[in-house]
């Protein structure tokens, strides 16, 4: 015998949220921002390193 399915809960945020997409449309995606506190290399490539770049 198949299982009932599980009544989900009154959300009253999704609800909202529902109501929003359907006269607004959905969101926009979500643009990717590089790290403001990303820090610097600490020390500079080797020449090898750069001989081995530029090939």
């Amino acid at each position: 015998m198949p299982r009932k399915k599980k009544v989900k809960r009154f959300r009253a945020v999704q609800a909202v949220k529902e109501l929003a997409r359907e006269r607004l449309g959905a969101p926009p995606g979500e643009k990717v921002i590089p790290h403001k506190n990303k820090k610097p290399q600490k020390h500079k490539p080797t020449l090898g390193k750069l001989l081995d770049e530029t090939e």
